[in-house]
């Protein structure tokens, strides 16, 4: 059994869309390990997306990302992370493939709907930045 990070970001937090992209996660044989919502802090999503701070984008999506509320799961399963990011499609959802989150729920490449883990190493990584091992059931 595989664990990989899921954010439903702030875009599908105000669509009202989080019970539809759990459904998503749970009919492709995922399971909710752990959820929380919450309202990420501006240092949050600087630490959170550290890896990208020197990339052009970074600003916008620090403030993108403290918009509004988030949903934050642990996902688990067999190939959890490569099931996620099948169920997620493509970053960009003009280029995502039809019926997957981001082609359904997502308005632009900035304000995509979900962040998912890209390696096992960063799900890790990402899963004990907000998660304590006693919250992962």
């Amino acid at each position: 059994m595989e664990n990989t990070l899921s954010i439903i970001k702030p875009d599908a937090v105000a669509k009202n869309v989080i019970g539809k992209i759990v459904d998503r996660f749970e009919s492709n044989g995922l399971k909710i390990a752990a959820m929380k919502k919450v309202q990420l802090s501006q240092a949050d999503a600087e630490a959170f997306y550290a890896v990208h701070a020197s990339r052009p984008f970074f600003g916008d999506l620090v403030k993108f990302m403290i918009s509004g509320p988030v949903v934050i799961m642990v996902l688990q399963g067999e190939n959890a992370l490569a099931k996620n990011r099948e169920l997620m499609g493509a970053t960009n959802p003009k280029e995502a493939t039809k019926g997957t989150i981001r082609a359904d729920f997502a308005e632009s490449i900035d304000a995509n709907a979900v962040h998912g883990s890209d390696s096992l190493e960063n799900a890790e990584n990402e899963i004990n930045f907000f998660f304590a091992q006693r919250e992962i059931l």
